[in-house]
């Protein structure tokens, strides 16, 4: 909720890209049935974006979420314009073969770990 995704639009518009025919495509990333977090998460993010709501569930304890991250990403992708914007649908946490994830390695209890990149293109 902090303006990530509407600041990268708008500097690809400020370098000429035109949003409307922009594609952006959210993942791997931690799928929703893998995020659980708190109410002050939740507060925090629906503080900052009303909107936000729809993208949390309740979690099975007490105070707790499941957040659809890429689903919140894409909305607000949309909502700044991009012509297109999707999810790859691919849970990070649960792929084990593929993917590092920090969340994995702290619920286990330590362990290897690793980072994901992104990248921005703009093409002519």
């Amino acid at each position: 909720a902090g303006g990530v995704l509407e600041a990268t639009l708008a500097a690809m518009e400020g370098i000429g890209a035109r949003l409307a025919g922009a594609t952006a495509v959210v993942g791997p990333c931690i799928a929703q049935v893998s995020y659980e977090v708190g109410t002050d998460m939740r507060d925090a993010v629906i503080a900052a974006d009303g909107r936000a709501e729809d993208f949390f569930m309740p979690a099975m304890r007490a105070a707790h979420f499941r957040f659809d991250l890429a689903g919140y990403c894409v909305d607000r992708l949309r909502r700044a314009g991009a012509g297109t914007a999707m999810a790859l649908g691919v849970d990070t946490l649960s792929d084990e073969v593929r993917f590092f994830s920090h969340r994995r390695r702290t619920l286990a209890g330590g362990g290897q770990i690793g980072h994901q990149i992104s990248a921005v293109a703009a093409h002519g």
